[in-house]
């Protein structure tokens, strides 16, 4: 499968332009939020020189535009990373259904994918978006009270908190999980987020193909790769707060605000620039879902190798 995915982004479309081009604005957005970030703390922070002019700073001023910076920023981000996977599912789906047809694969696919995710699909991307980044938001929020109470050696504080993140952790990865495949479904199909979400799950359920993706490695290997990039990020912010000493970070207590944050972005940037791949295997398992008798009729050979190595897809997707 990750054969016939790369294949495909080699030879059709510019799946790997969508990705640098989306990689590149997740870029601009990190540096833009980081910049803000840092200006409103300068801004309206109680001790800082532009605050003792105008008067009008408190911390709970801070707490909040902060609070809600960072929701801001894993919901234009998610938005970001489906638009990407909205747009390569529907250059994966155009080689799916018309690649083997008379017409062959059609022309300007991938601008015409763009085009209907950013007009008629961009409000279930939006919505969909939306729940991942109230989870993420979240879970983020969870993992700083975890370590500010690690911080100040409360450990039943950081018990409490550590396993409300495990019960958040599992939230995101279901709600993450129903939504790769149903924005695939939204870009083969043209439906709405809730009935797209529904009507992937049933069937993926009926023909199960679900047991084929959760035996699939390919999103646990690049998951883990983004998530190693994450750290790697964290772990330099480390190391610069600590070298460079600013004077906002005297005591410390903001070093596990920053870590955070760096992992957040490293995350997010690092999977955008995955998209081309992730989406190519959602988009395959959801038009074999549905329409199984394409891949039998129109491609023999990746049908017969898939049953060479997984023979249960036979009595799948008959089912």
């Amino acid at each position: 499968m990750l054969q016939v995915v790369i294949d495909v982004s080699k030879n059709y479309g510019h799946v790997f332009v969508v990705s640098m081009v989306g990689g590149l604005v997740a870029t601009a957005f990190g540096a833009w939020f980081s910049v803000t970030l840092v200006a409103v703390y300068a801004k309206y922070n109680p001790s800082s020189p532009a605050c003792t002019a105008s008067g009008t700073c408190s911390s709970a001023k801070v707490i909040g535009l902060l609070v809600f910076i960072t929701f801001a920023a894993y919901w234009i981000s998610e938005v970001i990373k489906n638009i990407i996977h909205v747009t390569i599912s529907g250059v994966y789906g155009s080689w799916y259904f018309c690649s083997n047809k008379p017409g062959g694969f059609p022309q300007n696919a991938t601008r015409g994918a763009f085009k209907r995710a950013m007009t008629y699909s961009f409000g279930s991307i939006s919505f969909g978006s939306l729940l991942v980044a109230i989870i993420q938001f979240l879970r983020q929020a969870c993992s700083i009270a975890r370590q500010n109470e690690a911080a100040q050696g409360n450990m039943l504080g950081g018990i409490f908190f550590c396993i409300l993140g495990c019960f958040i952790s599992l939230l995101e990865w279901a709600i993450t999980f129903i939504n790769e495949y149903a924005f695939s479904y939204i870009a083969l199909y043209g439906k709405a987020y809730i009935p797209a979400a529904k009507a992937t799950w049933k069937m993926m359920k009926d023909r199960g193909v679900d047991a084929l993706v959760n035996e699939c490695l390919i999103n646990p290997v690049l998951t883990m790769g983004a998530v190693f990039v994450a750290y790697v990020c964290s772990f330099l912010a480390y190391l610069y707060i600590t070298f460079t000493k600013p004077e906002y970070n005297a005591n410390g207590s903001y070093t596990p605000v920053v870590m955070a944050f760096a992992f957040l972005m490293g995350l997010q940037i690092c999977n955008i620039f995955l998209v081309p791949i992730k989406s190519g295997v959602s988009t395959f398992f959801v038009a074999m879902a549905f329409d199984p008798e394409v891949l039998m009729n129109e491609f023999p050979d990746l049908y017969q190798r898939m049953v060479g190595v997984y023979p249960h897809v036979q009595t799948m997707i008959h089912a």
